[in-house]
C-alpha cells in the first residue's frame, strides 16, 4: 500500500473502532464507578413509580428543590417536578434568556412488565392465583418459570396509600408464572411462539396451603387474604384501587468472565434514563438551561397523564418561561432535543434480522439513531441532517465514543420512542442511547462501556 493511498484510506473512509481500543485508563476508572451507580438505581427502580421517588430522592440530596408556579429563578438553581409519582422533570437554569432555548434530553422509565388485574385473586386446584395482564411488548414465553416480585401501591378507600414490594430480598418470598412440562408439551409445541402461551395463561402462583380449621370454600384463596391483612392491612375490595406489577425479581449481574456487560430487568429504558438524569447532579451553571424529562407510558405509546403526549411538559416548561420572563413558543423552538432511548444491539446469532452495515453493536458506544418508525419510517420523526451534524461535532470535540443505529432491516423491523411527540412541538429532535441485547426480555443485556458513553454524551448536550 503506497503511502498516499494509505493517506487516501484514513481521510476518506470511516473506520469504526471498538469503544475499548477508545478509551483511557482514567476513563475505564469512571465507568466502573458510574456502571456501580447505575446497577444500584436497577435494583432501587424497578417501576416508574421507584424510578420516579429515587432520582427525586437523590436529586434532593444535590440541591434540587421542587419548582412551583410563581417561583423566582436564577441562573445555577436546580428545580424539579414530580408528576403524580410516575414521571418527573428535572432541570438546571442556564445563564442564556430561556427565549434562546433549552438543551432537553428526555427518556422514559416505564419497561414491560405484568400488571395485576383490578380482579386478581382466584383459588383453583387447591392453589391461589392471580390474574395478570401484560404491559408493553414481550415474549409471553419468556415470563414463565422466571422468579418474579410483585411492586406497587395499594389506595385504600380511606385515602392513604400502601407501597408493597415482595420478592427482591433474598428472605422474600417470590412468585412464578408456571408453564406445562415438556412431558405433556406435545401440542403446545407445535404452536408459534407467539401462541405457545396465552395472556390469560400469565397467572401468577400466589399460594397453597389453605387456613387452618375451616371446611368452607377457597380456604387458599382465605389464607393468602389473611397474610395480606396482617402485613398490609388491605381487603379483598383494595384490588380494585390498586396499581400492583409484575417484575423479575432477579438483582442487575454483571455478565461475562471480563465483567463488561451488565444483565438487568429494565434496561429499556432506564439504562437511558440514568444517563440523562446523573449527570445533572454536578452540574455547573449551563450555558442554556439543561431538562431532563423521565416519562411514564412510552411502551403503550406515550399517552395518559404521565406519558410524552400529555401536557405535562408543556406546563412545566411554561411556568419556567414565565418565571424567566420568556415565550414558550420561541423557547421550544431554539431548543434541541435528544431524545434518550436504546437500540437493539446487532446479535450474530440472529443475524438475518439486521442490516449490520447500519446496526448499533455492542461496545461501539452511544448510538445514533436517525429515524425510528417502521416499513417506510412510519410514525417517526426523522431528524434532519443538519441535527446529526451538529451531534457528530458535539461527540466527537468531547471524546464521546458514537456509532450510528437502525432498528432491523427495512421491512423486518420498528418501533417507536417520545422523539415524535418532541420534534410535534417544534423541538429539533434526535434519537440516541445504549444499544441492548435481548430487548423487553426479563433480562437484558448492556455493555457498561456503552451505558459510560451514554451518560458522556448526555453531559455534552446539556453543555452545548
Amino acid at each position: 500500500m503506497s503511502e498516499r493511498t494509505d493517506e487516501l484510506r484514513k481521510s476518506l473512509l470511516r473506520a469504526p473502532k471498538n469503544g475499548y481500543d477508545r478509551i483511557s485508563a482514567a476513563e475505564r476508572t469512571e465507568m466502573e464507578r458510574y456502571c456501580k451507580d447505575y446497577m444500584k438505581f436497577m435494583d432501587a427502580a424497578k417501576t416508574e413509580r421507584e424510578a420516579v421517588s429515587y432520582t427525586v430522592e437523590q436529586a434532593e440530596k444535590a440541591g434540587f428543590v421542587a419548582f412551583v408556579p410563581g417561583m423566582k429563578l436564577a441562573p445555577g438553581m436546580k428545580i424539579y417536578r414530580n408528576n403524580r409519582g410516575k414521571s418527573a422533570i428535572f432541570a438546571v437554569i442556564g445563564k442564556e434568556p430561556i427565549d434562546n432555548g433549552a438543551q432537553i434530553v428526555a427518556s422514559h422509565i416505564d419497561s414491560p412488565r405484568m400488571d395485576i388485574k383490578p380482579n386478581p385473586l382466584y383459588e383453583d386446584a387447591g392453589m391461589a392465583y392471580l390474574k395478570t395482564h401484560y404491559y408493553g411488548g414481550i415474549k409471553k414465553y419468556q415470563w414463565t418459570t422466571v422468579p418474579l416480585s410483585i411492586h406497587g401501591i395499594v389506595a385504600k378507600k380511606d385515602g392513604s396509600v400502601i407501597n408493597v414490594r415482595i420478592g427482591d430480598e433474598p428472605t422474600d418470598p417470590c412468585f412464578i408464572v408456571t408453564d406445562l412440562l415438556i412431558h405433556l408439551s406435545a401440542d403446545q409445541l407445535k404452536k408459534p411462539t407467539a401462541e405457545a402461551i396465552s395472556g390469560e395463561a400469565l397467572n401468577i402462583l400466589f399460594g397453597s396451603e389453605p387456613i387452618a380449621d375451616d371446611e368452607g370454600a377457597d380456604r387458599v384463596k382465605l389464607a393468602v387474604m389473611q397474610l395480606l391483612n396482617e402485613k398490609y392491612g388491605i381487603i379483598e375490595e383494595d384490588f380494585l384501587s390498586a396499581e400492583l406489577t409484575v417484575v423479575p425479581a432477579s438483582p442487575a449481574r454483571e455478565i461475562g468472565l471480563d465483567r463488561s456487560l451488565i444483565g438487568a430487568y429494565g434496561h429499556d429504558d432506564r439504562v437511558c434514563a440514568w444517563a440523562s438524569f446523573e449527570p445533572l447532579l454536578t452540574m455547573d451553571v449551563p450555558a442554556h438551561t439543561a431538562v431532563c424529562v423521565l416519562a411514564d407510558k412510552e411502551e403503550i405509546g406515550s399517552v395518559g397523564v404521565s406519558g410524552m403526549q400529555s401536557q405535562f411538559f408543556e406546563t412545566f416548561m411554561a411556568d419556567v418561561c414565565e418565571a424567566l420572563q420568556g415565550c414558550l413558543r420561541r423557547c421550544l423552538e431554539r431548543s434541541f432535543c435528544l431524545s434518550c432511548d436504546v437500540s437493539n444491539a446487532y446479535d450474530p446469532i440472529y443475524a438475518e434480522t439486521c442490516e449490520k452495515r447500519n446496526n448499533s453493536q455492542i461496545n461501539y458506544g452511544i448510538a445514533l439513531c436517525k429515524y425510528t418508525g417502521s416499513r417506510g419510517k412510519g410514525g417517526c420523526s426523522d431528524a434532519s441532517g443538519e441535527v446529526m451534524g451538529r451531534i457528530r461535532r458535539l461527540f466527537d470535540d468531547n471524546g464521546v465514543v458514537w456509532q450510528t443505529a437502525e432498528l432491523g432491516k427495512v421491512d423486518q423491523g420498528g418501533g417507536g420512542t417520545v422523539a415524535a411527540y418532541m420534534a410535534n412541538r417544534n423541538i429539533d429532535t434526535l434519537d440516541a442511547g445504549v444499544p441492548v441485547l435481548c430487548m423487553h426480555a426479563p433480562m437484558e443485556v448492556v455493555s457498561k462501556l456503552d451505558c459510560y458513553m451514554t451518560m458522556k454524551g448526555m453531559k455534552a448536550v446539556y453543555n452545548d
